[in-house]
């Protein structure tokens, strides 16, 4: 048997693409060949349960081997094998599927889904590493001939009787002078256990070293066990998410995400996914500890199709809010383009986000409605992945509202419904709108917040690196309410109402007073203004405005208010003329006067920690002198 002929390319110069273009990244050809090679393995068991082939399958194995001496890497399975015939149709003519024939023709047998990838195109990505690529093969076929096919990255090919003598396929390749990386133990070992750690055939490459510790004997006085060679399966056949929540302990679990985060804390919980209509979905999503770093570029959710490993990229798929999480999502029908390396957007992968972002939610009401002292032990993890789903998804916020959580300074935990029946009493202000207080920094705030409490007012704890944002949501989705920092006005200001506090100066002293401070304080953006507030407030409060400040905070995370960033700060400086020290300023001669009021000053810039440099060791001195 022999034959010569050319390879049928429907586009001139294919080749070239196929080779440098098709594939994102070089070493995604052992992942091809590798799952091409399960794919041959899980062919003949699926014909041999058919009663389509009746000969002994033996051990499924695919077996990984490379010389370095030679410049070659093989991949050899015990699957269905290919005739010449079937080389033709399957390898000369790209793009031609044999995976998706194989399944028309078995389509109403029970796991036929199972099949993964196209033998084509996949095949090919062999020429991004190799100079010339050899198949030898044997077809499970009753009195098949074995075949060699070789090609040496042209058009041209040459089929010949092949030497093999066993089921199965092996493909050669010869590895080129740019890609001798490959030829290397450590490196082919790193790429199989990126892509291949989970297929469903035993996948051996080499052997390793074990130790046989039962045949160390009692009585022994060596106790050293017998070294012994064995053969390096790289791969867990059944990880977890191909089995059932049933058949799983917490421990399988938590060893499974210790498997694929080795550095990481253990997580919070986890959620099993395991949908079969109308798509095909696996997979376990662990909700990390991740607390306020937000790092979640280090540890990412793995896709996986079939038990093949495809991308960590997965923002198509996984709400956005949920890149948060740790995990895999295994789906075959999330469609990929031939070099299975990128997601196309297409209605199965908008059903399977909205899935993934409805489980979550069913998941964190679960919790919350059956152990709410466990769920708000956690709160300070979880509330960072709530909060983003309901800033980024009207349908997320509108599940989460009921299990979403604020808390305050004294570290207690309301639901949004709750915390608005705890506050309507006190804290409407006189045209009627409720208004939320909040602290991003308790200590530097502690001032503020001590001046609200006295007024019986509740003050939020919102210190969290998306709060700016969450704090804009709640506004938007929250009726007749307001949001204000503690420290953005006086506490009498903070929430207007219709009763009005007496001042016990003059109009001319008022006057006095705001020149007296004016001059003192000497600053352009600092607006000055003398108003009746209670007596036990300080005499002196400098805040900035609750909307400057939001726009600046804006700006500085990158939320596209830079117009607002490159604006000077601006202060409002309030003094309290019912203070007995402003009475006391008053009453003081010129120069004393203007000493007091920059002192009041200085300690009110001083609470805010606004007090540096020079203006830090004047304040010092000025505070020595007078005691």
């Amino acid at each position: 048997m022999q034959e010569k002929g050319s390879i049928s390319i429907h586009t001139e110069n294919i080749f070239p693409i196929i080779k440098k273009f098709l594939y994102s990244d070089n070493e995604i050809f052992l992942r091809e060949l590798v799952s091409n090679a399960v794919d041959a393995v899980q062919k003949i068991k699926r014909l041999s349960s058919l009663g389509q082939y009746n000969g002994a399958i033996g051990e499924p194995l695919v077996e990984v081997s490379f010389d370095e001496a030679a410049k070659t890497i093989t991949i050899s399975d015990n699957g269905i094998g290919m005739t010449a015939e079937e080389i033709k149709k399957y390898i000369n003519q790209i793009a031609f599927s044999g995976a998706e024939e194989f399944v028309e023709k078995f389509k109403d047998a029970k796991d036929a889904n199972e099949l993964i990838g196209k033998f084509g195109l996949g095949f090919y990505s062999a020429f991004m590493v190799s100079d010339k690529v050899e198949i030898q093969t044997l077809s499970y076929q009753e009195g098949a001939q074995p075949a060699r096919w070789i090609c040496d990255g042209s058009t041209e090919f040459e089929i010949t009787e092949g030497d093999r003598t066993t089921r199965g396929t092996s493909i050669i390749l010869h590895v080129n002078a740019d890609s001798q990386e490959f030829l290397d133990k450590y490196k082919l070992q790193g790429i199989l256990d990126k892509y291949c750690k989970f297929l469903p055939v035993p996948i051996k490459f080499g052997t390793k070293k074990e130790y046989d510790y039962d045949s160390v004997a009692e009585d022994a006085e060596d106790k050293k066990p017998k070294e012994k060679e064995v053969d390096n399966i790289i791969n867990d056949t059944t990880p977890i998410w191909t089995k059932t929540p049933s058949e799983l302990k917490d421990e399988d679990y938590l060893r499974f995400y210790r498997e694929l985060y080795p550095m990481s804390e253990e997580p919070l919980f986890w959620i099993h996914l395991n949908v079969d209509h109308p798509f095909t979905l696996t997979g376990v999503l662990y909700f990390p500890k991740v607390r306020n770093d937000m790092e979640f570029q280090r540890n990412k959710i793995k896709l996986f199709s079939r038990q093949v490993f495809i991308t960590d990229e997965v923002k198509e798929i996984v709400p956005d809010f949920l890149m948060l999480l740790h995990g895999v999502i295994d789906s075959p029908d999330i469609p990929l383009n031939v070099s299975r390396s990128f997601l196309q957007a297409d209605g199965n992968v908008k059903k399977i986000n909205s899935h993934i972002s409805k489980k979550v939610a069913d998941k964190l009401a679960e919790l919350f409605r059956t152990d709410r002292k466990a769920y708000e032990s956690k709160w300070a993890d979880i509330g960072l992945f709530v909060k983003y789903g309901m800033i980024s998804e009207d349908k997320f916020y509108d599940r989460a509202k009921d299990f979403a959580l604020l808390s305050n300074t004294k570290e207690e935990y309301y639901t949004l419904a709750e915390y608005k029946d705890k506050i309507e009493p006190l804290q409407k202000d006189k045209d009627g709108k409720l208004v939320y207080l909040y602290t991003n920094d308790p200590a530097r705030q502690d001032a503020f917040i001590q001046s609200a409490d006295r007024k019986g007012y509740d003050v939020l704890l919102m210190n969290s690196p998306i709060d700016n944002h969450f704090i804009h949501t709640l506004e938007r989705k929250l009726d007749q309410t307001t949001m204000k920092r503690v420290d953005a006005d006086v506490v009498d200001k903070l929430i207007a109402k219709d009763e009005k506090i007496e001042s016990v100066l003059t109009e001319s002293e008022t006057t006095s007073v705001r020149e007296i401070f004016e001059k003192a304080i000497s600053k352009p953006n600092m607006t000055v203004k003398v108003e009746a507030l209670g007596s036990e407030e300080l005499p002196v409060t400098v805040t900035m405005d609750e909307f400057m400040r939001r726009m600046k905070d804006m700006a500085a995370m990158g939320g596209g208010m830079s117009f607002y960033g490159s604006m000077p700060d601006s202060y409002n400086v309030s003094i309290n003329s019912n203070h007995k020290l402003v009475s006391r300023i008053l009453k003081a001669d010129g120069t004393e006067q203007g000493r007091l009021a920059k002192q009041a000053f200085d300690l009110a810039m001083l609470s805010q920690g606004m007090l540096t440099g020079a203006d830090l060791t004047e304040f010092v001195n000025r505070s020595v002198s007078m005691i």
